[in-house]
């Protein structure tokens, strides 16, 4: 019976290394930036803004298992065609990520760990555009999925084409 029990929990221990794994470790702030160039005249103004939003990820290894994910976000708000304010972020997230076939980790860095991260970037805007005097700016949420699909259908013509 001892060897049955000995030969179950190596039996487990087994399908549990190859089992996929993606925890999230870490939620960090990398960089951030705020510049409202012109304050305090843009408050004196009516208030129409124009809103570009600018988007990017990154990602690398910086381990066995563990992945960096850096999310890039820009806004620029215009007002009457002039930058009101300019808000950067790079949200981080530290990933440890396992027993995923090349495909599968591509995905998970390219939308489901950004996705992850989101939140925190849209909160950190949020609240830079309110420390700066403005009005909230909560960005919509954004489909990572749809992005990184049209992102490989992109590269895939592009590759075509070559």
């Amino acid at each position: 019976m001892a060897e049955n029990t000995e030969a179950n929990a190596a039996a487990t221990e087994a399908a549990s290394e190859a089992a996929p794994q993606l925890a999230l470790q870490r939620i960090f702030l990398k960089d951030i930036s705020f510049e409202s160039p012109r304050s305090p005249m843009v408050f004196q103004e009516e208030w129409k803004p124009e809103i570009g939003l600018e988007l990017n990820t990154k990602s690398r290894q910086v381990g066995e298992d563990l992945y960096e994910v850096v999310l890039e976000i820009t806004v620029n708000v215009k007002n009457e065609s002039e930058t009101a304010f300019l808000v950067q972020v790079q949200q981080g997230g530290l990933f440890n990520i396992s027993g995923l076939d090349e495909r599968q980790l591509h995905h998970a860095l390219g939308a489901f760990c950004p996705g992850t991260v989101f939140p925190y970037a849209r909160e950190n805007i949020d609240s830079l555009c309110i420390k700066g005097s403005f009005p909230a700016l909560m960005l919509a949420p954004i489909n990572f999925d749809a992005l990184y699909l049209d992102s490989l259908q992109k590269q895939q013509a592009e590759a075509t084409e070559q």
